[in-house]
């Protein structure tokens, strides 16, 4: 506020965390510009009717009467009415009527999420077109900017030592800075892996796990398996979040949750499997519902459970009370997971924590441990000269390659066969913390996590996890000559198997041992949290020979033999 009215700007960029006022802090820059006759009318642009029709009940608490119904081809509004609320949609439609409504009089135009003004090159044209004649304009946006080539209109761009432009903000305040101010709740990750199986076109079926390195295309099938409501992962998932939550109401009594779904059917999917794991029915939010908006406001204003939503919930809705989430869906940008995660981080009182549950893929948990990261828009690189004449060629790859959706051909051969949930590992502050070996839902190892309590400050949080992490790592120690004897008969029945198979199939061997070594490989990596191409690089190092996709019986057995030696203490 202080810099804002230090600089009367014609253009002001706030890029703050959700979570952080940006609603709050606009209306009082409206209310005291408004005080001061310096502007007469207000027009509020936000994403979605739901999110106007918000932008409308906050501006009448704060005494300025907005119209969430105007539409551009309305013409005039009630006397009743300071300004109007819109959407980015809504401009683009009939910029030119906007405009003649902003040039009419003095106008602060609030631009909500101004991101959007990039979606869609007709939206940038339409925003810059209708609100050129401004007299203030105020952008807000509470999530990381992409990188496109479409500039956002009204935002300062500022080129770089690299010569790409990014977008400048007047004024920045990030999840970190807001944690440090007790603005947002703290996030603690909860990562799910398991055993994924499904089936190609061409009826081959496919063994997976979720975690371990996979192709794009792999990852993509094995996060579609685990999310198939038919499949026991979602449901272990959902089993251990109501856990979860249970947990957090203790201390949080009106906490509630949202499972983030990928479609409708999904998501009615996903409410009857919490239906039977409650007793309870989840509020289900759809886009094409008309009753949508009334949905979460009812939801926000109750102590009811659940909520399931494909996408009505995941950018500028208010809900305070949400305290744990579940990803279910595979969108999987930057954008929509701080927009999502933004759904859980805003504070009420101390101490509350967030937490949200992921499944283990690599670019999710790589934007769980980024949280606190801020982001600026870039610009798509200019071509200087010669040299450079690949770039756009260059930039068009990057696209590409950064696409969410495999091949129409994938796409349309999948079947999902089966999976099952384990727990992996939680994530806080950008640390691990976890369990040697496999953790199953339901098991001991996984309560560690499940039953932290709901009310703690970030230090207490970090404190624990590292005392429940060490506690069972001394229980592990204890049980250690155990884990050794064990790994001896291990060795004696791998040498009887080795007999056995002597009579089976040649490529069956080599499966049986490749899927025992995979295992072995997969033990380690919770362990010690060595990646598992680490693992087979140092095995190859030390053993020999080629690549486990074609080493042979003799050395499979031989990195077997040395995993085994690690686990037991002999080596490594």
């Amino acid at each position: 506020m202080s810099k804002y009215f230090d600089e009367l700007p014609k253009d002001f960029l706030a890029v703050a965390t959700p979570g952080a006022g940006k609603t709050t802090f606009a209306l009082s820059v409206a209310s005291e510009l408004l005080g001061r006759r310096q502007i007469d009318r207000v027009i509020v642009v936000a994403p979605t009717d739901h999110l106007k029709t918000q932008w409308a009940e906050a501006a009448d608490r704060a005494g300025i009467p907005l119209d969430p119904s105007f539409s551009a081809g309305k013409g005039r509004t009630s006397g009743d009415f300071v300004g109007v609320a819109v959407t980015y949609a809504g401009v683009a439609v009939n910029p030119l009527a906007m405009r003649i409504r902003t040039e009419r009089f003095k106008t602060l135009v609030i631009l909500d999420e101004v991101h959007h003004a990039g979606d869609a090159l007709s939206w940038g044209e339409g925003v810059r077109e209708a609100f050129e004649p401004a007299a203030r304009r105020l952008c807000l946006t509470g999530t990381p900017f992409r990188s496109d080539v479409n500039p956002i209109p009204f935002v300062s761009y500022v080129e770089g030592e690299d010569g790409i432009p990014r977008s400048a903000a007047d004024y920045a305040y990030g999840y970190a800075d807001a944690l440090a101010d007790h603005v947002v709740r703290p996030v603690l990750f909860l990562a799910y892996s398991g055993a994924m199986s499904w089936r190609t076109r061409a009826g081959d079926e496919i063994e997976a796990r979720l975690g371990e390195p996979l192709t794009k295309d792999l990852v993509n099938q094995a996060l579609r398996t685990a999310l198939d409501p038919k499949g026991s992962w979602i449901p272990s998932v959902l089993a251990a979040a109501d856990k979860r939550l249970s947990e957090v109401r203790r201390h949080v009594p009106d906490a509630g949750g949202l499972v983030i779904a990928t479609d409708q059917e999904s998501a009615r999917a996903y409410a009857k499997t919490l239906r039977a794991i409650t007793g309870e029915a989840a509020t289900v939010v759809l886009s094409d519902d008309p009753t949508s908006s009334k949905k979460i406001s009812q939801f926000s204003a109750d102590d009811s459970r659940w909520m399931v939503a494909v996408r009505m919930v995941s950018e500028g809705v208010d809900v305070p009370r949400l305290a744990v989430g579940v990803w279910a869906t595979t969108t999987s940008t930057p954008l929509f997971f701080a927009q999502a995660v933004g759904r859980f981080v805003r504070a009420r009182t101390r101490g509350e924590v967030a937490s949200v549950f992921l499944p283990s893929v690599p670019n999710l948990l790589g934007f769980a441990s980024e949280l606190e990261l801020q982001r600026d828009h870039v610009l798509g690189k200019k071509i200087r000269d010669e040299d450079d004449i690949f770039a756009a060629e260059d930039q068009l790859m990057a696209e590409a390659n950064a696409s969410e959706s495999a091949s129409d051909d994938l796409e349309g051969s999948f079947e999902a066969i089966g999976s099952e949930a384990s727990f992996d590992h939680a994530l806080f502050d950008g640390a691990q913390f976890g369990h040697e070996g496999e953790v199953k839902v339901g098991s001991e190892e996984e309560m560690d996590f499940l039953g932290i309590p709901g009310l703690l400050e970030p230090d207490q949080m970090r404190e624990l996890l590292h005392k429940r992490q060490n506690d069972r790592m001394r229980q592990t120690r204890s049980s250690r000559e155990a884990t050794r004897a064990a790994a001896a008969e291990a060795q004696a029945r791998t040498a009887a198997a080795a007999d056995d198979l002597a009579d089976v199939a040649t490529h069956e061997q080599l499966a049986v041992l490749r899927r025992e070594l995979n295992g072995l490989v997969g033990a380690w990596y919770h362990r010690t949290g060595q990646p598992h191409g680490v693992t087979h690089a140092a095995l190859r190092r030390e053993c020999g020979g080629p690549a486990a996709a074609v080493a042979n019986a003799d050395q499979l057995r031989k990195r077997i033999d040395r995993v085994r030696a690690w686990a037991s203490g002999q080596t490594g």
